[in-house]
């Protein structure tokens, strides 16, 4: 059994390492594209539930873009109670492209919903979907566009999502690292070697008649974006990475927020994994890659999470024998210079060396890394409590500052 896990182990280790290899080289390469003789129209929909502290910037981030084709902006009010409303209002009447749009009452609440029914209401060649809270860079659209337009049977493409109040606390700080790996490196790195790429549910595009073919989003998914993403995958669409295109947003600054936000990606991952569960479709194909990666990150790193840290201070304790616990302490080590070593790769590629983020590096595994534990547990607690009543998993807002 013990061989049999350190195979299994060993497998993974080095599939990351060949993985964060061919990130580090995707992510380094100068990517710079050509003009388009033509840029096709692109609508931008921002969902906007009580964010009066963040549009004002987030539309002022909107009007700064540049792109050379047709833009529309639809600011999808779902019913906010704070100011939100007169501040679109405002650059609505300001900005002949942004558009203040009511968006009816309708269940099950949450982003999917919206999401729909700013589709609806907009007609674009492309649509583009940025948060509430999120500040693109000017040419992040006209970068993302000229990607969809120029990779072979691309039906969109995504961006790379950096954190605006990194320097905040500590908490922030390893958030925004955490997205340097994960949400680059590791995305650039499947790109490269499978030409598979997820949707970030912001700064990404995508082609509208994709969603004609496979069907709106998924009002019931919380992760609608890795829902949609696979829909789009076995349906042989490709959503190339470009991390040119570059958005600012705003993320937790403290823990309690953080753990409500990641309970609610958690409980969409579960939902993923429920289905995956029960159809062979999700098997075969580029599809695989994502399935595969989504019992990796949630079924197999926490096993060995768990397994790990419990081999680990059962051996500091004296439980287990020094003979036995020598190949599981091993696993330990390796999984920690591994993830140490992603870190710092990413800090590198990132130019965000500082003494505060190395020293936040080597101790991230002991602190950051483990609250995945608590979280998917919790995670797991209320989406089976949810399941056995028959209720539908409501969408919470995470908190803005």
């Amino acid at each position: 059994m013990l061989s049999i896990t350190s195979f299994v182990f060993g497998t993974v280790i080095l599939y990351y390492c060949i993985l964060t290899v061919f990130g580090l080289h995707y992510r380094g390469k100068n990517k710079e594209r050509s003009s388009l003789k033509a840029y096709p129209s692109v609508d931008i929909l921002i969902p906007a539930h009580n964010e009066g502290k963040v549009i004002q910037k987030t539309l002022e981030a909107m009007v700064r873009l540049e792109y050379p084709g047709d833009l529309y902006i639809y600011l999808l009010n779902d019913h906010s109670q704070d100011e939100t409303g007169r501040i679109a209002e405002d650059f609505s009447k300001k900005f002949k492209n942004i558009y203040h749009i009511g968006v009816p009452k309708g269940e099950p609440k949450g982003k999917s919903r919206v999401l729909n029914y700013g589709l609806q209401i907009s007609k674009s060649t492309y649509f583009a979907v940025y948060d509430a809270d999120n500040q693109p860079e000017p040419q992040a659209v006209k970068r993302l566009v000229e990607a969809a337009e120029t990779v072979s049977n691309a039906v969109g493409a995504v961006g790379y999502v950096r954190t605006i109040n990194e320097k905040a606390n500590w908490l922030t700080r390893m958030i925004s690292l955490e997205f340097q790996i994960f949400q680059l490196l590791m995305q650039s790195g499947r790109w490269a070697l499978f030409k598979t790429g997820s949707l970030t549910g912001t700064n990404m595009l995508l082609r509208r008649s994709i969603l004609e073919e496979i069907g709106e989003y998924d009002v019931y998914a919380l992760a609608e974006d890795a829902e949609l993403t696979l829909r789009i995958t076995g349906a042989g669409g490709l959503l190339p990475i470009v991390p040119e295109a570059v958005t600012w947003e705003q993320e937790p600054q403290q823990i309690k927020v953080l753990i409500k936000q990641r309970t609610r990606w958690l409980q969409g991952n579960l939902y993923l994994l429920e289905k995956m569960a029960t159809s062979f479709a999700y098997y075969k194909g580029k599809i695989l890659v994502h399935t595969l990666q989504h019992i990796l990150v949630y079924v197999i790193f926490l096993v060995f999470l768990v397994i790990s840290d419990v081999w680990f201070m059962a051996g500091l304790l004296g439980f287990v024998r020094i003979e036995a616990s020598v190949p599981m302490m091993l696993m330990w080590y390796v999984s920690y210079v591994l993830y140490t070593s992603q870190l710092f790769s990413a800090q590198m590629m990132e130019n965000t060396f500082s003494p505060l983020n190395i020293l936040i590096g080597f101790i991230m595994y002991f602190t950051y890394a483990q609250l995945f534990i608590f979280l998917f547990f919790r995670s797991l607690y209320y989406y089976i409590k949810a399941k056995k009543k028959r209720q539908i998993i409501s969408w919470e807002k995470t908190i803005r500052f």
